[in-house]
């Protein structure tokens, strides 16, 4: 069989994965992915083969899942979070027209967005935008129009990406393009290492967000106008009348 299932793991942890995903995977004989990603499935996948590549050679990594598909093996090919979302089944249906044997199936999986959302309580009740502030593909006056169109329309808006030890600043230009619009003390949440160890999460006004330390593993949560907290909750309301 020449096929590649696009499989999304979730956050990583093995709980916070679909049965569907679990049970394909476990039926792949070969598992290729991110090389942080193949050290959070090798700890309860045994007895598979496991490639991988580092960040920035995702086209490598496609042309690898393809290649090996071709010797007629079962590929699972993880992906952190929903393989549709920010990750890599767009590429492989872009690479896929050079590999007309090879299927290719989409295994959905819980995104940060969702699994960042529940941490800190219910920040997506209403409409929302989700944003990358990776500037390696998309530039950063495309990011930034996005930013003031979302800060506009007030979208609780979810970030992706908000830093690196190559864009340290990110983050805190981002909040500046926000607060050309949004208040200082429009309540903002962080959840960092989504359902992995070291998992933290804070609630805290732009202002605050503006400053605080985070990375590639954070992701953060921009409310709109009536977002508020409750208690320890990050919470949107839907506008449901007499509750």
């Amino acid at each position: 069989m020449k096929k590649i299932y696009v499989v999304g793991i979730g956050p990583g942890d093995q709980k916070k994965m679909t049965v569907e995903a679990q049970e394909i995977l476990g039926e792949c004989s070969v598992i290729i992915g991110y090389t942080k990603y193949i050290e959070i499935v090798q700890e309860y996948l045994k007895g598979k083969k496991y490639m991988s590549t580092p960040m920035t050679r995702e086209a490598e990594r496609c042309n690898m899942a393809f290649e090996e598909a071709m010797k007629d093996q079962r590929i699972g090919f993880v992906c952190s979070g929903d393989p549709g979302v920010y990750g890599m089944a767009g590429l492989l249906y872009e690479l896929s027209p050079k590999y007309p044997e090879v299927e290719i199936e989409v295994v959905p999986g819980v995104t940060a967005l969702l699994s960042g959302a529940a941490v800190l309580g219910a920040p997506l009740i209403h409409d929302f935008s989700v944003i990358s502030l990776s500037d390696r593909l998309t530039s950063w006056e495309l990011i930034e129009k996005r930013l003031l169109a979302s800060a506009e329309a007030d979208f609780v808006i979810c970030i992706y990406n908000p830093s690196s030890k190559g864009r340290k600043d990110h983050l805190k230009k981002a909040c500046d393009i926000l607060l050309r619009i949004k208040a200082q003390d429009t309540v903002c949440g962080l959840v960092r290492n989504i359902g992995r160890p070291g998992q933290e999460s804070r609630i805290m006004t732009l202002a605050e967000l503006r400053e605080a330390h985070t990375d590639m593993f954070t992701t953060c949560f921009i409310g709109n106008s009536s977002t508020m907290k409750i208690g320890n909750a990050m919470v949107t309301p839907r506008g449901y009348k007499n509750v």
